[in-house]
Order: structure tokens, then sequence, then C-alpha cells
């Protein structure tokens, strides 16, 4: 696996349409013959959520992972109004404009597939297919009311097994086994101060936003029903509280190309590592591939 200290993906930064500095990662070969790969995170994740997944893909393509605005080496928005999915969609159009790429297979978690849905309707070009990771065009009050208690829950911490464990408590079933697991999560969102305190990855402001959401929010089926024509994978956490058993049912009843896939044993999010999920993205990613020839 290599030492830690190496890293296998360059890095840097590009400017959005209003000026905020994004970070990405570039994994794999820059020209590869293979569709390059877009990771988006989730709604206070990061680019280090698709370390794994990256370094393996890239072994023969391209894969991108940006940090959104507020989150991770990403510049943080002045106006938390700006912390909004058509925002999301516009930075990441100033992302492949930046980076010359015309074609990508988006990889959405949660916020990101949102993301990915926005960019259905303003890019559908781009599109060479799209993963859904466990998020669909209706959004669980359940489960969007637990994101913001844990949002506006304590977020300074004295060592890593204080945050792992508030972690624990939060989300039970993400289908996390073992204390070092946790404790990679926790790495992977949060980080250290100079004065020893831990503390949050993102921008506090993200919440405000979610605030202002009521039980009838936002509808998102146009932007779900814009990816009817491309390679389609989505993937649902078998307890998931944000995509229900219902709006899966509905999601397949509208687009019966689709593939979707219940991950057993995990709810809000799978991780993208459980078997089902790479063979899904396996052959959807074999797919694209051959749909550009």
């Amino acid at each position: 696996m290599g030492t830690p200290d190496v890293k296998d993906y360059a890095q840097a930064h590009v400017s959005a349409g209003d000026g905020v500095r994004l970070y990405y990662r570039d994994y794999g070969p820059r020209h590869s013959d293979k569709t390059p790969v877009l990771c988006l995170p989730g709604l206070t994740r990061n680019s280090k959520d698709f370390a794994n997944l990256a370094s393996r893909l890239g072994a023969e393509r391209r894969v991108i992972c940006p940090d959104f605005r507020g989150r991770g080496q990403s510049e943080y928005d002045p106006n938390w109004e700006n912390y909004q999915a058509p925002t999301y969609v516009s930075d990441v159009g100033h992302l492949l404009s930046a980076l010359n790429l015309h074609r990508v297979f988006v990889v959405g978690t949660s916020l990101g597939g949102i993301v990915a849905m926005g960019m259905g309707v303003a890019m559908p070009g781009v599109l060479a297919g799209v993963l859904l990771n466990d998020v669909g065009p209706d959004i669980s009050m359940v489960g969007l009311t637990a994101i913001r208690r844990y949002l506006e829950a304590e977020k300074e911490f004295a060592n890593w097994r204080a945050v792992a464990d508030q972690l624990a408590r939060f989300f039970p079933d993400l289908g996390l086994g073992t204390a070092e697991e946790w404790e990679a999560l926790a790495r992977h969102n949060y980080v250290q101060r100079d004065d020893g305190k831990i503390v949050q990855d993102w921008d506090c402001n993200i919440v405000k936003p979610l605030q202002q959401v009521n039980a009838k929010g936002t509808d998102l089926w146009p932007l779900f029903l814009s990816l009817r024509q491309i390679i389609l994978v989505t993937l649902r956490g078998e307890t998931s509280n944000i995509l229900t058993s219902d709006t899966f049912q509905k999601m397949i009843a509208a687009n019966p190309t689709m593939t979707a896939v219940t991950v057993p044993g995990v709810g809000h999010v799978p991780s993208l590592a459980e078997p089902q999920s790479v063979d899904a993205l396996t052959g959807a990613l074999a797919d694209a591939d051959a749909a550009h020839y």
C-alpha cells in the first residue's frame, strides 16, 4: 500500500467564478483513454473521503477529487448564502473548464449526488455517467434533521478518540467496525489546530441554509430526470435515513434503465468499498468507456 507520507496524487487550486479558491486532488494518468472520474463528497466531507477509491481507479484513469467551497483546503465563502447546490454546480463547471475536461463520470455522495443531478441540467454533455451514492430527488426530513443536529453539535475536541466517539454516536449505521476505522474517518473530517484542539474541517456556516429548509423542501425530481439518457447507478444503504426505500422504488420506476443497488448492513452512506458498490461502479465505468468509442 505504500508509506503514508507518499502522495499518489497531485494537488492544486483553481478559482471559482466569484474568485473563491477551490482545492482539488488529481490522481492517475492525465491522458488515459479511460473515462475520467470526478468524485464529489457529502455535506461536511472532502476529497480525503475518496482516497482509497481514487488510488485504485487512478491506476488506469484520471480521478479528480475537489473540496467544495467551505470544506477542507478550499476557501471559505464570506457569504454563507452561497453554500447551496447551484453554487457548487457552477464551481464544478469552473474546475472542469480549468482542467480542460469535457467528459467525466461523476461519483456523487449525498450532497455530491445532488450536485451531479444539477450537472444533468446545467451541463448534460459533460456527463459520461453518474453514480448517486445514497441520495435521490426526495430527501427524508428524518435524515436531514439528524444531519442538522450533528452540524450544530460540539465541534472542539481534546483528542481523536473523542471525535471518533461522537461520529459513532451520530452515525451508528455507517458500517465501521473497529476503533481504527472510526478514527480514520475522524481524521478525514477534522483537523488539529496549533493549540492541540481538534476542530471540524469545514465552515460552521454551511448549516445555515439547512436551517431554512422546511418539510416541503425543494423539488429535485427535474434534476434526477435529467439523468435518464446517461449511464446511471444509484446505491442505497439498506438502513438509510436520507434515501428511503419508497423514494428508491419511485426512482426505479421513473428510470427503468438505472442500475439500482441496495448495500446491506449500512445506512447513510455506503463507503463505496463494499463488494456491491465496487461491482456496480466497475460495470458502469466499463459501459462509459465502451460508449466513448
